[in-house]
């Protein structure tokens, strides 16, 4: 089951001192600069012989690495010392605690997470390390959801880059077989005409698909209720993603909710055993809370993900879990509580 990570105390490896500031950096929502100081030392110390880093450490050279900082150095200085970095120890206490004070009961119920990303696309950190922080913060699988072709800014996969990504989520589970499952997925751009933005053939392969729409958000309500209807009604689709597609806060401004009409998605969601996303980015926070409760209501299954593009950010189920339940969701029709196999046996088509 999901829980909080366990603070870590001394003496701590550098290079675990480093993940763990940057996973904590990252589940606060800090600058991105900060984050990559540390997640690129993580990088430069994971080809550093540990006898040439300790007389580096003593000689003062640290610095001298690439990708290695004042900042880092200090870290990696104390970690060898047997200490605990200041910096890590100060962390730990202010932002290592529940995110929000709501959904504890709710967020240790989780299992899982249909919705995350890696470098392959727009996030931030590679397969291995989504995955091993998986594993760390109590998972039992996740799908992994890169961007599909026509999201050219966020770097989406190819038919070409996907096979080759599904081959490494292959050898990710079979060194992890009976710890971890990281399921085969995809987020699926929704195409104007309700289609979506890879082949049959591809998605035939995929274990889960998350379908959004990216393009277009402000679309005429009838041919936006047409196109979302579309796509949840395709048997391939198994979550529909940040339905209104609204951002309420954040770097990236503000923007308003599309218009469709909700009543008639979700009861295709229902019909067609869609999930409906609680999207637990704050800067989404979406479906709304009248959503939340209206697709209650019809009878739909939800799906609590992070929509994670860094480790630490797998955490932000937190936010989606208090409002799920501040909002009366039910357990058992939140699919990211559900072990791997009903997953599995709910996602296949037919």
């Amino acid at each position: 089951m999901v829980a909080l990570l366990e603070p870590l105390q001394a003496p701590v490896e550098p290079v675990d001192a480093l993940r763990r500031i940057a996973f904590l950096l990252e589940r606060t929502r800090a600058g991105t600069y900060r984050v990559e100081a540390f997640r690129n030392a993580v990088k430069t110390l994971r080809t550093v012989d540990g006898a040439e880093l300790a007389a580096r450490a003593d000689a003062g050279t640290l610095q001298e690495l690439d990708g290695i900082g004042k900042s880092t150095s200090g870290v990696i200085a104390e970690a060898l010392s047997g200490e605990l970095p200041a910096y890590l120890a100060s962390l730990q206490e202010k932002a290592g605690g529940p995110l929000v004070e709501g959904g504890g009961g709710l967020y240790g119920l989780l299992r899982g997470d249909c919705h995350l990303h890696s470098d392959w696309s727009d996030g931030g950190s590679p397969i291995d390390e989504m995955v091993l922080t998986g594993v760390e913060t109590g998972h039992e699988w996740m799908v992994l959801t890169d961007h599909s072709p026509q999201l050219r800014v966020a770097n989406g996969l190819t038919v070409e880059r996907l096979r080759r990504q599904l081959k490494i989520v292959d050898g990710v589970n079979r060194s992890l077989a009976g710890q971890f499952t990281l399921l085969k997925g995809i987020e699926v751009d929704i195409l104007d005409d309700g289609s979506l933005d890879q082949t049959d053939e591809m998605l035939g392969q995929l274990d889960l698909v998350t379908a959004s729409v990216h393009s277009k958000l402000r679309m005429n309500e009838g041919p936006m209720t047409k196109r979302m209807v579309a796509a949840v009604s395709n048997p391939r689709v198994n979550v529909l993603g940040h339905c209104t597609g609204r951002l309420v806060e954040g770097s990236r401004g503000v923007r308003p909710q599309s218009d469709f009409d909700a009543r008639a998605v979700f009861e295709a969601c229902v019909e067609h055993d869609t999930a409906v996303e609680i999207n637990s980015r704050p800067e989404r926070c979406d479906p709304p809370d009248e959503l939340v409760a209206l697709a209650l209501e019809i009878g739909c299954l939800f799906s609590v993900d992070s929509d994670a593009h860094a480790p630490g950010q797998l955490d932000m189920k937190a936010y989606g879990c208090e409002r799920a339940e501040a909002l009366g969701v039910p357990t058992d029709r939140i699919v990211t509580t559900w072990d791997v196999d009903r997953v599995r046996e709910w996602a296949a088509p037919g």
